[in-house]
């Protein structure tokens, strides 16, 4: 696996990023080697974020963490996607690498009970042309958290999302 290290307005230390590689290479049992994984740190205040990405095979592992340091964070977030892993195993067995289920088990707790199937609820709606600004008031109005609408500049299917920071993000297919 590939590890990149990112360090928002900061260098990353050097120990971190050895505690790092070495906590990451537990996830070598379940990723092909094209997998690549991103580490972002940055402070804020008085708290310490750190953004763990793993990509493999076209799917998106993600954890963002807030702690007091880094390592606690870097510890909690490996959970999370572990957890991910684990809870998302049947559907992920024939996108990870072959058999890494079969493998010993990881250090510590993780009795963690698989996803059933997933119960999805369909509605539809008319798609009309507007701008990003125009898709984020009716967002707002309808009191969601993102919004599905056509760009009127381009055409394209995009949607807008409301951010933790109270920001808001626009994604549009690459």
């Amino acid at each position: 696996m590939k590890i990149t290290m990112i360090g928002r307005q900061m260098e990353v230390p050097a120990d971190f990023k050895a505690i790092a590689e070495k906590k990451l290479q537990k996830f070598n049992k379940f990723f092909k080697d094209d997998a690549e994984a991103y580490v972002t740190l940055t402070r804020e205040r008085n708290a310490e974020r750190l953004e763990l990405m793993i990509s493999s095979g076209g799917t998106l592992y993600r954890s963002e963490e807030e702690n007091t340091s880094f390592q606690n964070a870097l510890d909690i977030a490996v959970d999370v996607i572990e957890r991910q892993i684990r809870k998302n195993k049947t559907r992920l067995e024939k996108r990870l690498r072959e058999g890494a289920f079969n493998a010993e088990p990881f250090d510590g707790d993780m009795n963690v009970e698989e996803e059933g199937d997933f119960k999805i609820r369909v509605k539809s709606f008319p798609c009309r042309p507007m701008s990003p600004e125009e898709a984020i008031l009716q967002m707002n109005l309808i009191g969601h958290e993102f919004f599905m609408f056509r760009n009127a500049e381009s055409g394209e299917v995009n949607v807008v999302y409301k951010r933790r920071d109270d920001n808001y993000g626009l994604l549009i297919p690459s």
